[in-house]
C-alpha cells in the first residue's frame, strides 16, 4: 500500500488550485495559502521522493541549486531582492508536508519579524 499523495503532490497533478507564480519541468512555485510576510512563496521541486532538505542535498545537489535559484529569481521579481529562504525539516521544527519545500519571505521584513 502507497502513502497518499502530498498536497504538493495534488497541486503538481492540478488536483488542487493554487496561484502559480513560476513552473518548469523540475520545480513548481506558488503562492503561500497563510502567508507569514508581504511575499511568501513555497519552491516545490515535482518530484516527492525527498522529505526533506537534507534528504534532496544528499540525493540531488543540482535540485537543490535550482530550487534556491529559483528563489532568488522569485524574490527580486516579486519583492526587492531581500529574502529569507526557510526550510522546515521535521514535524518538531514546523514541518507539515513532508515533500521537501522552500518558503520565500519576502517584502519589508526586519530581523525579530516572524517569530
Amino acid at each position: 500500500m502507497t502513502d497518499a499523495p502530498t498536497i504538493f503532490e495534488r497541486i503538481i497533478a492540478r488536483e488542487i488550485p493554487a496561484d502559480v507564480v513560476y513552473e518548469d519541468d523540475r520545480i513548481i512555485a506558488f503562492r503561500d495559502i497563510k502567508p507569514q510576510a508581504p511575499v511568501h512563496l513555497l519552491v516545490v521541486p515535482k518530484t516527492a521522493a525527498y522529505p526533506d532538505v537534507a534528504a534532496l542535498a544528499a540525493a540531488d545537489p543540482e535540485l537543490l541549486a535550482a530550487v534556491v535559484a529559483v528563489a532568488k529569481r522569485l524574490a527580486g521579481e516579486l519583492s526587492d531582492g531581500d529574502y529569507r529562504l526557510v526550510f522546515n525539516s521535521g514535524a518538531n521544527a514546523g514541518q507539515t508536508v513532508f515533500h521537501v519545500h522552500a518558503h520565500v519571505l519576502a517584502g519589508g521584513l526586519a530581523e525579530g519579524t516572524l517569530g
